[in-house]
């Protein structure tokens, strides 16, 4: 009797390893047959090689905090669960330089590197966010203004390719940028090109103090104003974030961190100027989400010049729908939120009507009825299409992982 593929994962794995899936277990609505779970690069790469054999789909999985963004996959017979693969591989403090397996949280890594007085700046507004799945979707917090993204704190990175073989590429040291593009392709790529079992990070000291200046317009064009003034200070802001609720007054924040004595006299001096308070805390909206777990987000962007634009745009395109918006005014980048019971059809027709007024609007989020209503990602060129499409082909020639889940349905 040939051997079924549920037999062959067992074999390799381990029956503890092994489940059938249940209806918890659905991405985006899409039931698969079954979840493995595996704990190092090497039992991954054995779950691959059976996924390959067998020609299993498969996409990959850490908390599950970001499993349902973005589009639902077109079919999925295994959720390979990275989740027990935590820990950290190395902490080379002297050479500001953190290893980590891809199930280990965000705030795990911060909390072993903090020890040394380092950081991770990559501050995630989901608190059980692991290595691999903030490095498979790039999302970062507001931090990214002056550290930047995952694609520039991402040093090295070890992926299994949908054929079971292990690439590393990268290295351990900042100066080493051997493979630095290849680190770059996965960031972003919703699990459609290989699974991220392991990653190395840059780091950065983590301040003595930090300083919140604060201050609130009543429209687009003072917000921006006021964004812009903090962005070319001297104070040199580490973050400079927007939250507006409606039509409401848009409150601009911007933070400021280093030496105490220095922080609190530059947080001091820019608030004189701007008329803006300081705070000793940071504000209660500062780092999340404008949308719950069950709600509907989007990511829209512009040029940080065109921020009144975009600002005005969010609120005619939503026709009174109750948007809240929060993000980096410093960098033009902003997300929206809906509670996840608006009607698909004005959900969907929000989203198209920003789409022709940004640079880009991304549905990160939505409720299968609303997905079933509109593209999550919006049009691409066609030529970069063909780009994604191709390099898809070469990295999953049989479209196995993650099919359907990313830009132009790749």
């Amino acid at each position: 009797m040939p051997t079924t593929s549920k037999d062959a994962l067992v074999a390799a794995l381990g029956e503890q390893h092994v489940r059938d899936a249940d209806e918890s277990d659905a991405i985006c609505g899409v039931r698969p047959q079954w979840v493995a779970t595996v704990d190092c690069t090497e039992s991954a790469s054995a779950a691959m090689e059976v996924a390959a054999e067998h020609g299993l789909k498969v996409v990959p999985k850490g908390s599950g905090s970001k499993l349902d963004w973005g589009a639902a996959p077109t079919a999925v017979d295994l959720v390979l669960d990275m989740s027990p693969a935590t820990g950290i591989v190395e902490h080379a403090a002297g050479d500001l330089v953190v290893h980590a397996l891809a199930g280990t949280p965000i705030s795990q890594v911060n909390e072993v590197v903090r020890a040394a007085g380092q950081q991770l700046a990559i501050d995630q507004p989901l608190p059980t966010a692991t290595v691999g799945g903030v490095v498979a979707t790039a999302t970062s917090g507001p931090c990214r203004h002056l550290f930047g993204g995952v694609r520039d704190l991402l040093i090295g990175i070890t992926v299994v390719r949908a054929d079971g073989t292990i690439t590393i590429a990268g290295g351990k040291v900042v100066k080493n940028v051997a493979g630095y593009d290849i680190g770059k392709l996965y960031t972003g790529s919703f699990g459609t090109l290989g699974v991220i079992t392991e990653a190395v990070f840059r780091l950065h000291p983590v301040s003595a103090e930090h300083r919140w200046i604060s201050a609130t317009a009543t429209d687009p064009s003072s917000a921006a104003a006021v964004a812009d003034a903090i962005r070319h200070s001297q104070a040199m802001p580490t973050a400079i974030e927007l939250n507006r609720v409606g039509d409401g007054p848009i409150t601009v924040c911007g933070q400021l961190e280093g030496r105490p004595e220095a922080t609190h006299a530059r947080a001091a001096e820019l608030a004189a100027v701007l008329g803006a308070e300081v705070l000793d805390q940071a504000p209660t909206w500062w780092g999340s989400h404008p949308f719950d777990p069950d709600g509907i987000g989007l990511r829209v962007a512009a040029k940080p010049a065109d921020l009144p634009k975009l600002l005005a745009a969010i609120r005619e395109s939503a026709n009174g729908l109750p948007v809240t918006t929060r993000g980096a005014a410093g960098l033009g980048v902003l997300h929206v939120g809906l509670p996840g019971d608006t009607d698909p059809a004005a959900a969907a027709e929000f989203v198209t009507a920003l789409r022709s007024r940004s640079e880009y609007a991304v549905l990160e989020r939505a409720p299968r009825h609303v997905l079933d209503e509109i593209d999550p990602w919006g049009p691409i060129a066609p030529g970069l299409l063909t780009l994604m499409r191709r390099t898809k082909d070469q990295f999953d020639p049989e479209h196995r992982l993650a099919p359907g889940r990313y830009v132009g349905g790749i």
